[in-house]
């Protein structure tokens, strides 16, 4: 790694990033990375950090709410910075940036130190970068990165550092991987001050999860109807049924109709049900896996059935959607969750299936 540690009164040179920006990357995932190194900056009262952005071409660059970014150079122009931080969002599958992949290895081969954050580690990964290496990147990606890179060890982590790789799932992830190098690089102390300074006083472990887990994201507060939810999350490809559930959650299945209806809102079935279909959606939106694959991998043995009730919860058969590119008719599938898509209801006759 070239963040070699260093005291922040003796220090006579600034660490240099150069930060590639792709059309459409995470606003939210590059400031988080960036701001704290402004920060440090401010904090120690000199230049610890600085940096400057590169687009394919030199043009500026548009994030992902549209704001355009001045930059300051295009591939062609040389990097003297010893850390390239590549910056991408949305669906890093169709990201068409031909000369990237071979830029990417030029500076590999001139020694920098290489990360990707949010999508970024997709580009990394599509260079050859990251083949036998640890990495990470945005749970959204998790299926579609996997099944394109068989070759990387892909961790779920908020951050990865492996050798002259850094990988990080983005959002504010980013403010956890920036205080890892702001620890490295000079002390623990001016990781703390920067963490204070964005009411971000607790940072994260590199292996810390993603997302939120199952009792947070539900707010259930019983174990029992906790015990069952995981059970389904874990058995999507072969659905487990209510008597099977309600037998690991310790209850019958009356109880547990009970229990889901009062902490979730629906029945076990419907829940279950609903679940396997929007990890189908997710697959039919980040992968190219056939769909007639992903109907089994969510548990539906048949396609007819498969394509109805997908139909019936998302109002668009799954063909439709993997050609639409993840659009819902007016509404939009944002990292894995379906947004304004009306009642959630299964179709008529399916509230009554069991979950098997």
């Amino acid at each position: 790694m070239n963040f070699p540690i260093r005291d922040i009164r003796s220090a006579d040179e600034s660490i240099e990033l150069a930060l590639l920006l792709l059309d459409g990357f995470a606003l939210m995932s590059y400031a988080s990375f960036v701001e704290p190194f402004r920060a440090a900056n401010a904090l120690a009262g000199r230049e610890l950090y600085r940096w400057r952005h590169i687009s394919l071409d030199g043009a500026a660059a548009h994030a992902s709410n549209g704001a355009a970014f001045l930059v300051d150079q295009g591939l062609d122009a040389p990097v003297a910075a010893g850390t390239i931080v590549v910056f991408a969002g949305g669906d890093p599958r169709h990201i068409v940036a031909p000369r990237l992949s071979g830029w990417l290895r030029r500076q590999d081969r001139a020694g920098k130190v290489l990360a990707g954050v949010s999508a970024g580690p997709y580009l990394l990964a599509r260079a050859g970068l990251l083949d036998g290496r640890r990495a990470t990147i945005h749970w959204d990606h998790r299926d579609g990165f996997e099944e394109d890179f068989p070759q990387v060890l892909h961790e779920e982590a908020l951050y990865v550092i492996d050798g002259r790789r850094m990988t990080c799932a983005g959002g504010m992830a980013g403010m956890d991987l920036a205080g890892s190098l702001i620890t490295s690089g000079f002390n623990a102390e001016l990781a703390a001050r920067v963490g204070d300074w964005f009411i971000h006083p607790e940072p994260r472990p590199a292996d810390g999860p993603q997302r939120q887990g199952i009792r947070e994201r539900y707010r259930l507060a019983g174990q029992r109807v906790l015990i069952a939810l995981a059970a389904m999350e874990e058995h999507l490809d072969e659905p487990l049924s209510r008597a099977e559930l309600a037998g690991l959650a310790g209850t019958t299945v009356r109880q547990l109709e009970r229990l889901f209806a009062r902490e979730v809102g629906e029945g076990v079935a419907a829940q279950y049900l609903g679940l396997r279909l929007d990890r189908a959606a997710h697959l039919l939106r980040t992968t190219g896996t056939p769909v007639t694959q992903i109907a089994l991998a969510c548990g539906f043995r048949a396609s007819s059935h498969f394509s109805s009730a997908f139909r019936a919860r998302f109002g668009v058969a799954p063909s439709k959607l993997r050609v639409s590119g993840g659009m819902m008719p007016g509404n939009e599938i944002e990292h894995g969750v379906p947004r304004a898509m009306g009642s959630l209801a299964p179709a008529p006759g399916i509230e009554q299936e069991q979950a098997h």
